[in-house]
């Protein structure tokens, strides 16, 4: 297996965008990426897009062809394919980009993964996001993907005896982090009362606890060592490790409501493809689709003990100066959820921070990035490691 890397990003700012389409999200990420590796577009030799909801928003399928037809690239006749995975679609086009790359079928290859949500309503959002649980079985009884997330935030407090203001820390910290992110959907800075008064979505679960709903694209082109040779980039980055694991697609199916054995799994064996473990990790962006989803993922990930991850948060880990910096982008929280492009979005930010590039959200000496994108409550899980070289 070859190694893989990233010589190129680009994204555009998560938000409402009513004045931009979907396609035109996607070029402008696509084309930052290309200039940003400078590169010529007919050296890219095939395209991954990451897209979950396209057909139920805007009625857009074959979004492989929409993306290669508005980047200019469809002269060139490479191959174009939509990777869908619910909100891990963007998580799931890299890792088959990265497999093509690692196989020595292509030496390069854009990923790319873009959402637009506002142009339906707020009700059809959430019935558009609740297409990630079981329709049968869980939808049909009235189990939203908020209203689950909260079934699994109920279940923490009780099993643990934690506390609601300490499941309320990271969004604070995604926020704070978020203030400083220029692509952001919100970067406002937010209190812990602030989580837990604001209007209620799923008890115990608040709107800010929960992500929002963005618009946004993000983009990557992947090399070859070879291809990474010839262009000679400033500083190197691989992707060290990339695994993807699934799960049970019900919560009534799993042993345990509070355990995100894909989650695990993926992201030990991405940590073991890079022959590295937690403790090396400077920076993780964790898939904070709600508080209680990204507390679960940071201690399945063995970051901080079951039950104990808001403490950790309260007591000031976390943050761009602490041993481990989460969520420096914002997380899903501030930065933004367009849910095709937030797996990419999260590779997008860790390859600005190990490049030293992010201003004032900078985290000192890092080295080695941990990106995790999830879909639903946990069925499936795509974890990738980053690193300089």
């Amino acid at each position: 297996m070859r190694d893989v890397y990233i010589i190129g990003i680009g994204q555009t700012k998560y938000g409402e965008h009513w004045e931009k389409s979907l396609r035109a999200l996607v070029v402008e990420a696509g084309l930052k990426a290309i200039e940003d590796a400078n590169i010529y577009s007919k050296e890219i030799q095939a395209i991954f897009g990451g897209n979950m909801s396209a057909g139920s928003t805007i009625y857009q399928d074959n979004i492989g062809s929409l993306i290669s037809d508005f980047s200019g690239l469809s002269v060139n006749r490479i191959p174009a394919m939509r990777i869908e995975n619910g909100s891990a679609s963007g998580g799931a086009a890299v890792h088959a980009g990265f497999v093509s790359v690692a196989s020595g079928f292509y030496d390069t290859v854009l990923v790319g993964g873009v959402e637009k949500l506002t142009d339906v309503s707020m009700e059809d959002q959430a019935e558009i996001v609740s297409g990630e649980v079981d329709q049968e079985w869980e939808l049909f009884n009235g189990g939203t993907l908020a209203g689950l997330q909260a079934l699994m935030a109920r279940r923490y407090m009780h099993e643990y005896g934690a506390k609601r203001e300490e499941i309320a820390m990271l969004p604070v910290l995604s926020h704070e982090h978020g203030s400083e992110n220029p692509y952001a959907h919100f970067r406002n800075r937010i209190k812990v009362e602030d989580v837990i008064n604001a209007t209620m979505v799923a008890d115990p679960l608040t709107m800010l606890d929960m992500a929002p709903a963005s618009d946004g694209a993000a983009v990557l082109i992947l090399a070859s060592e070879e291809k990474v040779r010839q262009i000679k980039p400033e500083v190197k980055i691989k992707i060290s490790g990339s695994a993807m694991s699934s799960d049970f697609m019900s919560l009534q199916s799993r042993e345990n409501l509070l355990e995100l054995k894909a989650v695990r799994d993926s992201t030990e064996k991405a940590l073991k493809m890079s022959k590295s473990d937690i403790k090396r990790v400077k920076i993780v962006e964790t898939h904070d689709s709600s508080s209680i989803m990204g507390l679960l993922i940071l201690e399945e990930i063995g970051l901080f003990p079951k039950g104990k991850a808001g403490k950790y948060l309260e007591e000031g880990y976390g943050h761009k100066d602490s041993r481990v910096a989460i969520n420096t982008s914002g997380g899903l929280k501030a930065k933004g959820h367009p849910m095709g492009a937030t797996g990419i979005g999260q590779i997008v930010e860790s390859v600005i921070q190990l490049r030293g590039k992010a201003e004032k959200r900078q985290v000192h000496n890092a080295d080695m990035a941990l990106a995790i994108n999830v879909a639903g409550t946990g069925s499936a899980s795509i974890s990738h490691v980053l690193e300089v070289v």
